[in-house]
C-alpha cells in the first residue's frame, strides 16, 4: 500500500498538486433566527479539560416510519461558536457503532485551530443505545469476563464453547430488546442526526466522523445529499465490504500491523531483550500465547485475553512500548504482573465497553446480511487463520453473534454519490481496522472528493493526532471549504510521523493528542 500511495500522489511529502477552494458562505447564527420548536435546552456540563461545554437531550422516534410511537432519547454535547463568523453546527461521530461522542465534541473543538473551532458549533452525540442515550443497550454482562476459551478453535470442544457464548449473547440481546433491534441500525442513526440538525435550526449540517462514523456519514450524505455542507471522513470504511467482508480483509491488516510492532520490538533489542530477529521474536509472543492458555496469568488472562490486550496495538502505536515492556516482563523475567496490568488497562471491558459492544453487535447484525450457516464461518475464518493468525478467530468471535442475531438484517447502502460538495477523505497506508482501500474506494464513489493519504502510517484516526500536515488540510477545509486537488487517485500525501520510542527513552511526551484521541475513539471501531 506504501508504494500504491507513492505511485499515486507523487512524492511522500505535503501537498499534490493545486487547491481548489469552496466558498464558505457563512450563514447566520442561531441567535439571529428564530429558535426552532422543542430544541434541546442546553445546560453547562463544562470540565477542566473543556469548560465551555454544554449538555442536552433530544427525543426522537424510535421508528422514524412512525414519528407518533415510542420515543427514545439521545444525549448531545456542544462547544458553541464564539467568533462573529457562523459555519453552522459540526457534529462529530468517534465511530463503532457504539461509540460515545459527548467528549469528542471537546475535543475536536480544543484540538482545531481555535479561529477555525469558534466558528462552528461543535456537537457530540451519544447515538441510539449509547452511553447517556436511553435506552442503553447491555445484552449481557460479564460477556467478556475472563478467563474465555481460547480462540482459536483447535478443537470441538473449543469451538462449542465458544459457539454457546456468541449464541447465548445473541439470545439475551433478543429476549432484553425485542423491540428495539429492528431499529438499531446506520440509517436509523442517520435519520437522528437529522433530527439533530433540525433542532438546532441549522439548513444544512457539517460533519467529522472517524472509523466507522465514515460510514455513518456517507450514509447521512446518500440520504440527504442536499444538507450536507461539509464532509469530513478519517480512516475509511469499504462501503463495499459491509459487513462480513470487511472483517475478514481487517485479519489480514491486522496480522500486518502485529508483525510491524514485532519488528519495532526487534529494532529495540537493548531496552526488551527478545532478539534481534523480528520472526524470532514473533515466534517467543506465540509462545507465550502458549502458556497462557495453558496458564492463565493471575486467573486472568489467558490466550483470549492476551489477543484483547494486544489488538489495541494494531490501532495506535502509542501503546507499542506498554504492550512490549509487559511482553518482555513475562517472558525475560517470568514477571506476569506487567502483562496483568496492561490487560487490565488496554483489553479489559468495562461497564461502558459492554455497552458499546452491545450496540455494535446489533447495529452490525441488523445492518447487512450475514452467512447464517456456521460451516461458512468455519472454513473462511480457517482460511484466513492460516495467512493472519495473529486475531483472525478473535475478530471472528466477536462478531459471530451475527450468525445467530434474532433481528432481520437489511442490505448495506450504496453510498456513490455525485451531488455533494467536495468531501474531505483522510487514509492512513497501513491502517489496519480500516485498510487502505476503503479509503480508495469511497473516494472513487464520492464525487469531487478530495483525499488526503498519511504515507507509512498504521495507525487508525489520524488528524488531530500531531501530524501537523494533516491537520493543515482539515483546518484549511473547515476554514474556507479548500480541497487539495492532484492528479491520481489520491490528492496529497503526507508522511506519517515517527515510531514511538520504548519508555526508558522517552524525553517528555509528544504523543499527548494522539493517546486522548485513541481513548476516545476505543478500538473494533
Amino acid at each position: 500500500m506504501r508504494k500504491r500511495a507513492a505511485a499515486l500522489c507523487g512524492a511522500a511529502a505535503v501537498v499534490a498538486g493545486a487547491l481548489t477552494a469552496v466558498p464558505a458562505d457563512a450563514i447566520p447564527s442561531p441567535a439571529a433566527r428564530a429558535a426552532p420548536a422543542a430544541g434541546p435546552a442546553w445546560k453547562k456540563c463544562g470540565t477542566t479539560d473543556h469548560p465551555t461545554l454544554q449538555c442536552a437531550s433530544l427525543e426522537v422516534p424510535l421508528d422514524h416510519a412512525d414519528p407518533g410511537g415510542e420515543r427514545i432519547t439521545l444525549a448531545l454535547s456542544r462547544v458553541p461558536h464564539t467568533a462573529g463568523t457562523y459555519q453552522g453546527p459540526l457534529l462529530v461521530n468517534p465511530g463503532g457503532p457504539g461509540g460515545s461522542g459527548l467528549t469528542l465534541a471537546g475535543f475536536v473543538a480544543s484540538s482545531l485551530p481555535k479561529e477555525v473551532a469558534a466558528q462552528y458549533d461543535v456537537i457530540g452525540f451519544d447515538p441510539r443505545g449509547v452511553g447517556r442515550s436511553t435506552p442503553a443497550l447491555n445484552c449481557r454482562p460479564g460477556h467478556f469476563a475472563p478467563v474465555r476459551p481460547d480462540s482459536v478453535p483447535s478443537t470441538g470442544g473449543i469451538e462449542r464453547a465458544n459457539l454457546a457464548r456468541v449464541r447465548a449473547f445473541a439470545e439475551d440481546c433478543g429476549k432484553k430488546y425485542a423491540r428495539v433491534l429492528p431499529y438499531m441500525d446506520t440509517l436509523s442513526a442517520v435519520r437522528d442526526m437529522d433530527a439533530i440538525r433540525r433542532a438546532v435550526g441549522a439548513p444544512e449540517l457539517n460533519y467529522f466522523g472517524y472509523s466507522y462514523g465514515t460510514y455513518l456519514g456517507a450514509v447521512y450524505a446518500k440520504l440527504y445529499p442536499q444538507r450536507v455542507r461539509r464532509l469530513v471522513l478519517d480512516s475509511i470504511v469499504d462501503p463495499t465490504g459491509v459487513w462480513y467482508d470487511n472483517n475478514l480483509t481487517q485479519d489480514q491488516a491486522f496480522d500486518d500491523r502485529h508483525r510491524a510492532l514485532m519488528a519495532w520490538i526487534a529494532r529495540h533489542d537493548a531496552a526488551y531483550r527478545l532478539g534481534t530477529d523480528p520472526d524470532r521474536v514473533e515466534a517467543k509472543w506465540y509462545a507465550m500465547r502458549a502458556a497462557l492458555a495453558g496458564k492463565p496469568a493471575g486467573g486472568r488472562v489467558g490466550a483470549a485475553e492476551l489477543e484483547d490486550t494486544f489488538m489495541p496495538g494494531g490501532y495506535y502505536n502509542g501503546y507499542w512500548p506498554y504492550l512490549a515492556d509487559a511482553f518482555a516482563a513475562y517472558v525475560n523475567d517470568r514477571d506476569a504482573d506487567p502483562l496483568i496490568e496492561t490487560y487490565e488497562n488496554f483489553g479489559a471491558v468495562d461497564a461502558a465497553g459492554s455497552n458499546g459492544y452491545s450496540v455494535y453487535t446489533a447495529v452490525q447484525c441488523r445492518d447487512a446480511h450475514w452467512p447464517r450457516d456456521w460451516d461458512e464461518w468455519r472454513s473462511d475464518n480457517w482460511s484466513a487463520h492460516r495467512k493472519a493468525p495473529f486475531m483472525t478467530w478473535s475478530n471472528a468471535w466477536y462478531n459471530a453473534p451475527c450468525a445467530f442475531w434474532p433481528a432481520p438484517s437489511r442490505g448495506p447502502v450504496d453510498v456513490a454519490n455525485g451531488r455533494l460538495s467536495p468531501a474531505l477523505l483522510f487514509q492512513a497506508t497501513d491502517d489496519a481496522a480500516t485498510p487502505y482501500e476503503g479509503g480508495a474506494t469511497m473516494h472513487a464513489l464520492l464525487g469531487g472528493s478530495s483525499l488526503v493519504v498519511e504515507e507509512g502510517g498504521g495507525n487508525h484516526g489520524i488528524t488531530l493526532s500531531g501530524n501537523t500536515c494533516l491537520d493543515e488540510h482539515l483546518a484549511a477545509y473547515l476554514s474556507d471549504g479548500t480541497v487539495p486537488r492532484g492528479t491520481g487517485r489520491a490528492d496529497a500525501v503526507c508522511e506519517a510521523l515517527p515510531d514511538p520510542e520504548p519508555l526508558s527513552a522517552k524525553v517528555g511526551s509528544g504523543t499527548a493528542h494522539g493517546t486522548t484521541l485513541h481513548g476516545l475513539l476505543g478500538f473494533r471501531g
